[in-house]
């Protein structure tokens, strides 16, 4: 028995783009939720002050997430898989 010249490799053909997408998005929705929730425990703010602080938090955490955590720690020689 031969091997298909055929054969469907999901790693291959999948775009490497659209995860980075995907993380993107997560990394969005979990900033909004998490400033979200902070900005809502704040009740003397403002409606216009509000959405201030809203993007300020959402854009700090979204900065740490690329800046710091992704950017450092993710790319240590640790974690990476070279032997």
């Amino acid at each position: 028995m031969g091997t298909h010249p055929n054969v469907h490799i999901p790693k291959e053909s999948w775009p490497g783009w659209t995860w980075y997408a995907i993380e993107f998005g997560i990394v969005l929705a979990v900033s909004m939720l998490v400033s979200r929730e902070i900005t809502n425990s704040i009740a003397e703010l403002s409606p216009e002050l509000q959405n201030y602080v809203f993007m300020g938090i959402v854009g700090v955490i979204f900065l740490a997430w690329y800046i710091g955590i992704r950017g450092f720690i993710l790319k240590k020689k640790i974690l990476r898989n070279s032997y």
